[in-house]
């Protein structure tokens, strides 16, 4: 019977210690439960902006009107830079706190769509003010044109090497639709060697970018001149040149850290024989306001120097005359050794309007050999029809036409006083 006792005792503590264990059990689950279904009511209303910038509350934002899409830019706040104090904000300001939740970058890696989720926008950006100002050298072009080269020139002191830049040339004028560029670059008065670009295929706008060195001395270099010859190929493998560039580098400040681009419009090479004793190139103007007559002396080009030598130079001498009576006259530099010297200065005289038709220009080539007397290597008039003929004479009403225009023409030297 004792034994029967503590059985039944022992069977109802293990059921009633199975039901309690049952009882804590289910009491757990409904308590995580609970958990899961509950959630925390932030206090910070969300924040977002409407189309002007303007901080406000996220139940209100979704009543306002859509509005047209401004053409600015915003400038947002991406949630990394959003823990700094951002002060001193114009038009639209805002200034972070550091107790709101959303300021707050969270860790870890985050997707493209998290990484907006609290940017905010500080302010907005015009376009057209970081717009890069357009290359008019690129659109400006003259009537007659027969295009336009751009290249850039440096001078290495310690070396003594002229670096020059090819850089492009644009709006050729080919004889054929099909052209392939190249360009020929000289340092006169050298003109037996020279230095090529490469080949460009069928194109009226090649772009270069290729650098090419002359060793020359820091003594010779204001007396050299840079020519460059554009020359293009036809399906015949035939060249054509289709102009040049003179640039004179007299008048250059030419230094290491001096990189200046230049560009230059094509002229068309004269292609007639030199005269017997060389031809000149010039310009004339004449402002009928200011009564100025204005002579640019180009260059001349087959000169019969009486001795090739460095210790000869040459230069020319720009008369004013008036009924054939010496008025004025000037005289450009002096170039050493060179039967193509180039020349680009410029000279004024004053002459009344009325004057026009009694007066006279006379371009006088000049050599000096160092100890020996001047010697006259050709002359040149231009005029009315008082005192000249042919292309001189039309040189001078071409002048007298187009007021404070520049005509510039090729003329032959002759030998007479």
């Amino acid at each position: 019977m004792p034994e029967q006792a503590v059985a039944v005792a022992g069977g109802i503590l293990g059921g009633i210690l199975f039901f309690v264990l049952i009882g804590i059990t289910a009491y757990l689950l409904w308590r995580k439960f609970c958990c899961f279904l509950s959630y925390e009511k932030f206090t910070s209303p969300v924040i977002t902006t409407n189309k002007n910038g303007l901080f406000q509350d996220q139940s209100t934002s979704e009543i306002q009107p859509k509005t047209t899409r401004s053409r600015s830019i915003p400038f947002i706040i991406p949630p990394t830079l959003q823990e700094r104090d951002w002060i001193n904000l114009t038009n639209e300001e805002h200034i972070q706190d550091d107790r709101d939740p959303y300021m707050i970058p969270q860790s870890g890696p985050r997707s493209s769509f998290h990484s907006l989720a609290g940017a905010y926008v500080v302010g907005t950006i015009n376009p057209e003010l970081y717009k890069f100002p357009e290359d008019r050298s690129e659109m400006d072009f003259p009537e007659g044109n027969i295009g336009r080269l751009w290249f850039s020139i440096e001078y290495e002191q310690e070396s003594e090497r002229l670096l020059v830049s090819l850089i492009k040339v644009r709006k050729l004028q080919p004889p054929a639709d099909s052209c392939s560029p190249f360009v020929k670059i000289y340092l006169l008065p050298d003109e037996r060697s020279y230095l090529q670009s490469k080949t460009k295929r069928k194109t009226l706008n090649p772009q270069f970018d290729e650098n090419f060195v002359f060793q020359v001395s820091s003594r010779m270099l204001l007396q050299r001149t840079l020519k460059f010859l554009v020359y293009c190929v036809d399906k015949q493998k035939k060249h054509h040149l289709l102009g040049q560039v003179i640039f004179p580098l007299k008048n250059e400040t030419l230094t290491d850290d001096n990189k200046v681009v230049i560009w230059r419009d094509l002229e068309k090479e004269n292609l007639e024989p030199p005269s017997e004793y060389g031809n000149v190139q010039f310009s004339l103007s004449y402002n009928d306001y200011l009564g100025r007559l204005t002579v640019v002396v180009l260059r001349a080009r087959g000169l019969k120097l009486q001795e090739e030598s460095h210790a000869v130079s040459v230069y020319i001498k720009v008369s004013l005359m008036n009924h054939n009576k010496f008025i004025k006259s000037k005289k450009t530099a002096a170039v050493l050794g060179s039967p193509n010297p180039v020349y680009n200065e410029t000279f004024s005289f004053k002459a009344d309007q009325t004057e026009l038709d009694t007066a006279s220009l006379s371009l006088s080539v000049l050599q000096t050999i160092k100890g020996e007397k001047t010697h006259l290597l050709g002359r040149v008039v231009v005029g009315p029809f008082m005192y000249t003929r042919g292309k001189e004479l039309e040189h001078w009403n071409e002048m007298i036409s187009k007021p404070k225009e520049l005509v510039k023409r090729w003329h032959a030297l002759c030998h007479s006083m």
